[in-house]
């Protein structure tokens, strides 16, 4: 599993459980894997299990969310010798509230004393883990990032925002199935309402939705309309993803409409 996973995400560095190891490997996973949503438009069940989402990670060479993404990789990790434990965070709503518990997964991993977070599914985020100590600012490619009273947030302009807001609990694969069944079922979920599949590049991030592509790089925004009939062959050739029910449809197959991306 270990040199097939490394493999899928384009990682020859150390292998050895380290913060530098960590660093590249997180950063691998997100300029390598996609943050998508796509099964639940198609209509095919996501489970909480570790060796499903690795084989549609690296067999079928797809992405997921949050829960597929951080279950994998934290696994990944776990198998390299990291001490890795899922957290439970809760993400704000437009109208400011918090979402429930369970709403997304995030990863703490310790090196003795150091903690860092890790994420590789929440779309639009860091590329290389924060410190989880560290109060001050921290720049990654994505942006500039700070950890204070369980907070993730994220400076836009002159305003920092909350990302999420996350416990130190642990927590068992297991206790994210309920939210997750929540997310790709419920009318309410963010998940069912849109289309995404996106991916961080190194100057920036190139997200596919129901009918259109956005690419940021260098801070330049560029977006474009994307026809039904174009839509399988912008997701293969940009993403390498095909749709598995042949050469069209694919925007069609659910009466439903992008999330945190």
């Amino acid at each position: 599993m270990i040199d097939a996973y490394l493999s899928r995400i384009g990682y020859e560095g150390p292998r050895d459980p380290t913060p530098e190891t960590l660093r590249a490997l997180h950063e691998r996973h997100m300029l390598s894997v996609p943050f998508e949503n796509l099964d639940i438009h198609w209509q095919r069940p996501i489970v909480v299990d570790a060796a499903r989402c690795i084989e549609k990670i690296v067999r079928e060479q797809r992405g997921g969310f949050c829960y597929e993404l951080n279950g994998a990789f934290a696994a990944l990790l776990r198998t390299l010798g990291f001490d890795v434990t899922l957290l439970s965070a809760r993400v704000p709503c437009a109208d400011g509230t918090l979402g429930p518990p369970f709403d997304h997964m995030a990863l703490l991993v310790r090196f003795g004393d150091q903690r860092m977070l890790a994420d590789a599914g929440f779309g639009d985020s860091f590329v290389r883990p924060l410190d989880l100590d560290e109060r001050g600012e921290q720049h990654d490619p994505a942006g500039v990032f700070r950890i204070a009273e369980g907070r993730m947030m994220r400076r836009h302009g002159d305003e920092w925002r909350t990302e999420y807001v996350f416990t130190l609990e642990p927590h068992d694969f297991e206790d994210f199935a309920p939210m997750c069944a929540w997310q790709q079922s419920s009318p309410d979920s963010a998940f069912t309402k849109k289309w995404v599949c996106s991916l961080a590049t190194p100057g920036g991030r190139i997200t596919l939705t129901r009918d259109r592509l956005i690419v940021t790089r260098d801070g330049i925004r560029e977006e474009r309309a994307v026809s039904a009939d174009e839509w399988n062959g912008v997701l293969r050739d940009t993403f390498g993803i095909a749709w598995p029910g042949g050469s069209s449809g694919s925007r069609t197959a659910s009466s439903r409409s992008t999330p945190r991306a």
